[in-house]
């Protein structure tokens, strides 16, 4: 049965690049996180995206700092940009989103998979946020479904519901780039964990291979970079043919099965992002600190369970 999602996104793709109305993409690299900040923009219009931002944080200090967005703001200034949308792949786990500082000073409507409820009822849960967290999504402004079209200016873009890193991921199609957030690395480190609450490797195989039924030539900007071994400079951008044929973990013959075993077992050697605790628990609010308590100071809950 044919995916309307996937031919929707490839008819995009393949018509963007005909007519030559492909976007402009300008990554920020973070190094304490590797992770990959891409503001996309529509040549003809200026309109523009930024996609997955990152605030820094000091886990000793609990301090955190804009120095990383401050530097798309001094490029979104520079180049006369006009910030359309803040996107959100998915609740992050290994850095602290700076969304709604960007949006203060830039504008654009926050975005987000519509699935992020059921990540905010999970993590609500886990950290015993209280009633006085929404678990409505309220904290975006627009929840993206799968096969959701919308506009960069000129550019036509579209979502795809994309889950089994965590139940909320998304993709954004945005003429023939797509912006796929943990989904997939680069082709010579793999894909992405599978192991955190809500996520399953199988919901992950069937993800990833419905983004490589995408066109060969669709460009792939990613969210993360670690560099593979034998490899010495970071890279985030990659095509889905590139993905096909050379990722170590999914590359084109490798069954579900399969892909289900090496992704369990490696999971199970993995420890848990550094930043995993207040990250979550700040981006399930859409980037928020939790609400001040009454001494005016905003605390990160850390659980702390028995031997």
């Amino acid at each position: 049965m044919t995916d309307p999602v996937i031919a929707a996104a490839t008819k995009q793709i393949m018509t963007c690049r005909d007519m030559g109305n492909v976007p402009v993409v300008r990554t920020f690299f973070d190094d304490p996180t590797f992770t990959a900040t891409h503001v996309v923009h529509d040549p003809a219009t200026m309109a523009c995206a930024i996609v997955d931002s990152v605030m820094d944080y000091d886990p000793a200090s609990g301090r955190t700092d804009h120095a990383m967005a401050q530097e798309i703001v001094d490029y979104v200034t520079a180049e006369k940009l006009k910030v359309e949308w803040l996107l959100e792949t998915h609740v992050h786990a290994d850095h602290l989103s700076a969304a709604p500082w960007l949006q203060e000073r830039l504008g654009g409507k926050l975005g987000i998979g519509e699935s992020i409820i059921r990540v905010q009822d999970i993590f609500g849960k886990m950290f015993n946020a209280g009633t006085r967290f929404a678990r409505d999504g309220s904290q975006f402004d627009r929840l993206f479904s799968d096969g959701t079209r919308f506009m960069l200016g000129s550019l036509p873009a579209i979502a795809m519901h994309v889950p089994g890193h965590t139940p909320a991921d998304m993709a954004y199609v945005i003429g023939d780039a797509a912006f796929i957030g943990d989904t997939l690395f680069m082709p010579d480190y793999g894909t992405a964990r599978a192991d955190f609450p809500g996520g399953d490797a199988r919901t992950l195989y069937h993800s990833i291979r419905r983004l490589l039924s995408l066109p060969d030539e669709t460009r792939v900007f990613l969210c993360h970079d670690y560099k593979a071994p034998g490899r010495d400079e970071y890279a985030w951008e990659t095509t889905i043919g590139a993905e096909r044929r050379d990722n170590i973990h999914v590359h084109d013959g490798v069954d579900e099965d399969a892909f289900v075993k090496m992704r369990t077992a490696r999971d199970a050697t993995l420890s848990l992002p550094n930043l995993i605790m207040p990250s979550v628990q700040v981006n399930m609010r859409g980037g928020h600190l939790p609400e001040p308590e009454d001494n005016g100071v905003s605390y990160i809950k850390i659980p702390v369970s028995g031997s």
